[in-house]
């Protein structure tokens, strides 16, 4: 049974890119994960990554681009003010200026350089480097 479909897709992205496989399938899917995916692409730590119907709850079929040392979701979702990213950044983070925070914010989801600049706060939701 799943608890956090976002963890499980996490967690098998992480364990893929560590055996060094090309590409890995994200069952089940959502538009969360979908969203994540895209925040994760758009910063070059995947490749491209399509829907696949399979007519049950769907699949992500995502090409590992072997840019992931770790990943993985930030559990409870803390609520974040603009000015505290940086106090959230220090604790998931091993450098700055190294890897992104995925939060989720009223203008969708965004990384925490994003948020800085658009000035919003949000949900914290997921780190990558």
């Amino acid at each position: 049974m799943q608890q956090d479909t976002l963890n499980d897709a996490m967690a098998l992205i992480r364990n893929a890119e560590k055996v060094g496989k090309g590409e890995c399938m994200v069952r089940p899917s959502s538009r969360l994960i979908g969203r994540v995916l895209k925040v994760m692409q758009e910063n070059g730590y995947i490749g491209q990554f399509e829907l696949v119907d399979d007519g049950r709850s769907g699949m992500f079929k995502v090409a590992l681009a072997g840019h992931i040392n770790d990943c993985g979701v930030i559990r409870p979702r803390y609520s974040v003010k603009v000015g505290e990213l940086e106090k959230w950044e220090s604790r998931y983070l091993p450098a700055q200026d190294f890897g992104v925070l995925i939060l989720t914010t009223t203008k969708g989801v965004l990384t925490h350089t994003e948020a800085k600049k658009g000035g919003v706060g949000g949900k914290l939701l997921a780190f990558v480097y």
